[in-house]
């Protein structure tokens, strides 16, 4: 069965669909590469994002296996035709990339390539990529390109919505570290004001106590395990904060792990028992990985620091076509609708927002005396 590459308009708009519909800069550049290979019918694809320093910041491939890309070792120079592509803005369209005068070789574990079309990737007036395909798998003509000039036209098309999808993930990007150092900001302002007037009452109680040793021994205990309780709930509060505070593991562990690791501090730091469990989790894209962890994250600090709840559970599990993350507690519990009203969002704004950035939805089941459950539903393949 021959193989017959996509065509016509729904495969172009299909094409430009996935380039837009995610967020991270390396899920961006991969589906921008997938698709470019895909579309062309090229046996290779790549794409690099330089840096400042003659090298390449990313440098992502479609159609070699990870076993050989790691065989072919650093990433590329800017140099040769790569070079040419990202200095020169213009389309590099060769029969045999290996004839042409600034070809310098291949590494040894290099995948052998002939007929070659790249062309930079701009954003106004600077180029922010470069994007090639080798090898069209097609009958090529006698010392001529299997690339055409249709070829060359559609990969342009390509290359400008891939130059706005790569902005728009570096903008993500930036505003996720704004993001970021605001919630650091907000957990610092929350720290302090917790401890403190823990601090302060822990002060206040002592003194009482000592004033209290001589002539009423009995309230003088009273007062001392009122000192041993609120140091208590400060080191939880610290505890808690650092926790938050600690980046996460995601790029290594993965959700789940980090999940676990965190949720077993919470469980040791709390009176409340905090269990975790999951069920049948893949990998997710990062976007969505982050989201679920800082949902978690905010249900975990509404049930431990204001629902007086002794159980806290939460669970991961992926669905037929949807992974969910849960988080119930026994706590207090409270109207959705009242807190709404009332302006007291609890983090549901914040967790609505996180949930529906990446393409899921939140839902809230609580009402006062019954406990509270937190629940986010992402799509995945």
């Amino acid at each position: 069965m021959s193989h017959r590459p996509p065509s016509g308009l729904a495969a172009v708009s299909a094409a430009l669909l996935a380039m837009n519909r995610h967020l991270e800069m390396r899920d961006v550049l991969k589906t921008i590469v997938a698709s470019a290979r895909e579309l062309l019918d090229a046996e290779y694809a790549a794409l690099g994002v330089p840096d400042d320093h003659g090298g390449f910041a990313q440098f992502v491939v479609d159609g070699v296996s990870d076993d050989r890309w790691k065989a072919i070792g650093p990433l590329p120079r800017q140099h040769g035709i790569l070079a040419a592509m990202l200095h020169e803005a213009k389309p590099q369209r060769l029969a045999d990339v290996r004839q042409d005068p600034r070809f310098e070789g291949w590494p040894d574990a290099h995948p052998d390539m002939s007929d070659f079309l790249g062309l930079p990737i701009q954003d106004g007036d600077e180029t922010i990529g470069a994007l090639f395909l080798a090898n069209k798998r097609c009958p090529k003509p006698t010392g001529g390109c299997g690339f055409t000039q249709e070829d060359e036209e559609l990969l342009e098309v390509l290359a400008q919505h891939a130059a706005i999808a790569l902005t728009n993930a570096r903008l993500y990007e930036r505003s996720r570290e704004l993001t970021i150092a605001e919630e650091r900001s907000r957990l610092a302002h929350e720290l302090h004001d917790a401890v403190s007037q823990k601090l302060f009452s822990l002060r206040l109680t002592a003194q009482a106590a000592a004033a209290l040793v001589d002539r009423d021994p009995a309230r003088a205990k009273g007062e001392l395990q009122q000192v041993a309780a609120l140091a208590g709930e400060a080191v939880d509060e610290l505890r808690a904060a650092v926790v938050e505070l600690r980046p996460a593991a995601l790029d290594e562990d993965g959700l789940v792990a980090t999940l676990r690791t965190q949720i077993q501090v919470l469980d040791r730091a709390h009176s409340a028992r905090v269990t975790f469990g999951s069920a049948g989790v893949r990998a997710l894209p990062s976007a969505q990985e982050e989201a679920m962890l800082r949902v978690a994250q905010e249900a975990l600090h509404n049930a431990l620091r204001h629902s007086g709840a002794g159980q806290v559970d939460v669970s991961l599990a992926r669905h037929t076509s949807a992974t969910v993350l849960r988080v119930t507690d026994d706590g207090c519990g409270f109207d959705p609708h009242v807190v709404r009203r009332a302006g007291r969002h609890l983090g549901l704004v914040s967790m609505r927002h996180r949930a529906g950035g990446v393409g899921g939805r939140l839902t809230v089941d609580s009402e006062p005396g019954r406990g509270t459950t937190i629940q986010m539903e992402v799509p995945c393949g």
